[in-house]
C-alpha cells in the first residue's frame, strides 16, 4: 500500500473523527472527554498531512520514507486511537496506551532528522 493511500485513509478517519466530535458527542460526553476527542482528531489530521508529505517527497527524490511514515501512523494509531476508545468505551487499559502512541509520533519527527540528514550528505 503506498503512503499516499495511507495518507488518504487516516485523514479521511480523521475528519469524520472531527465531524463526530463536533456533532456527535457534544451531548454525550463531558467537556474533558470532548477535548481530548478533539485533540486527538487534530493530532491524526495533522501527522496524515504529515505522511503525504513524505509521500510527496519520496515521489519526487526517490527516497524511503519508511521509517517517519510508520512511526507516524503506528502513532496515529495508538495515541488518536486509544484516546478515543477512551472517550467511547471508557477503557481504561487504553490510558497507557496513549503515551507510547505519542512517543511514536515524537520519533517519526525525529526521523526526519536522520532523512534530512541523509538528503544533505547524498544517496
Amino acid at each position: 500500500m503506498s503512503w499516499v493511500v495511507v495518507a488518504g485513509v487516516l485523514g479521511t478517519i480523521s475528519v469524520i473523527a472531527g465531524a463526530f466530535g463536533a456533532h456527535g458527542l457534544r451531548e454525550s460526553v463531558t467537556p474533558e472527554r470532548l477535548a481530548a476527542w478533539h485533540t486527538a482528531s487534530h493530532y491524526a489530521l495533522v501527522h496524515s498531512t504529515a505522511i503525504l508529505a513524505l509521500a510527496l517527497y519520496a515521489s519526487a527524490t526517490g527516497r524511503s520514507v519508511t521509517i517517519p511514515a510508520s512511526l507516524f501512523s503506528a502513532g496515529i494509531a495508538l495515541f488518536s486511537g486509544s484516546i478515543f476508545g477512551l472517550v467511547l468505551f471508557e477503557l481504561r487499559v487504553l490510558g497507557p496506551v496513549t503515551p507510547i502512541g505519542g512517543v511514536l509520533l515524537i520519533a517519526g519527527w525525529a526521523s526526519l532528522l536522520g532523512l534530512a540528514r541523509s538528503a544533505a550528505t547524498g544517496p
